[in-house]
């Protein structure tokens, strides 16, 4: 868990004029959190919501174009330490433009994030009320989908390697927020790459993927005839991005499990 989360708010610190956002997650948690209409530079992806998409992109898989986020003259530009090279953001430091790191690993964190955000914000109870809304939500389902036995679920990504997710990540915890076990929740590592023989000795009673119909049927014919799980495809986009919109996955994933029958 990153230490920049827990900081205390700084009481110098004053709404932003000129925001730069560079990574899809992190322009979501800006219109959450009322900073919308300050953006003028945002990632590659950040296509929600629709505005976000009209926006220009200084920062893609490639890295941050920073001769132009300078020429934008933001007064505030939000990371990702975990996907954002940090050489960049050290020389829009030394230029003087604020940076701060938003890195949400759980849903308490997006919330967290949003109150992170708050005194930047043109409208701090926009951001404050988001943050609560969140959570209230979340436990709200939580609530509603507990089981005192958990489903056996299986998180795939791909197929050739096959990866999943371990417990530190927040694709586990929407898994557990809608009663369902993560098989591979022990792993060391957050991403685990995983054979097939492993997946099939820990007998998961469900698949969860991202994806639509198409990618639905590429993971049943996968497992065709070796493995009697069911298929539950969540949008991508939400079951992906560390920000608000992972609660319309845990939405979209907790009814589906709860119609499962009790083993």
């Amino acid at each position: 868990m990153l230490s920049c989360l827990w900081l205390p708010l700084t009481a110098t610190a004053a709404p932003a004029q000129r925001v730069v956002s560079l990574a899809p997650n992190l322009t979501e948690l800006a219109y959450a959190a009322g900073l919308g209409e300050r953006l003028v530079g945002v990632s590659a992806y950040s296509d929600y919501p629709p505005q976000a998409s009209k926006l220009e992109q200084v920062a893609n898989w490639q890295g941050i174009n920073v001769e132009r986020i300078v020429t934008l003259k933001p007064d505030l530009v939000l990371a990702w330490r975990g996907g954002n090279p940090q050489r960049p953001l050290d020389q829009l430091t030394s230029l003087g433009i604020k940076v701060i790191y938003l890195d949400p690993q759980n849903a308490d964190q997006i919330a967290q994030a949003l109150e992170q955000l708050a005194p930047y914000s043109p409208s701090p109870a926009t951001a404050q009320n988001a943050a609560n809304a969140f959570r209230q939500q979340w436990q709200a389902l939580k609530l509603k989908y507990h089981r005192q036995t958990p489903v056996p679920a299986f998180i795939q990504f791909g197929t050739q390697p096959l990866f999943t997710a371990a417990a530190a990540t927040i694709q586990n915890e929407v898994l557990e927020a809608c009663g369902a076990k993560n098989i591979f929740a022990d792993s060391r590592v957050p991403w685990p790459q995983v054979s097939r023989e492993q997946v099939l000795t820990r007998h998961p009673q469900v698949i969860v993927i991202s994806g639509g119909k198409s990618q639905k049927q590429v993971i049943e014919d996968y497992w065709h005839s070796l493995l009697t799980a069911q298929v539950i495809a969540l949008d991508p986009d939400w079951f992906s991005r560390a920000g608000p919109r992972i609660l319309l996955a845990a939405q979209q994933l907790c009814p589906q499990l709860a119609a499962l029958p009790q083993r």
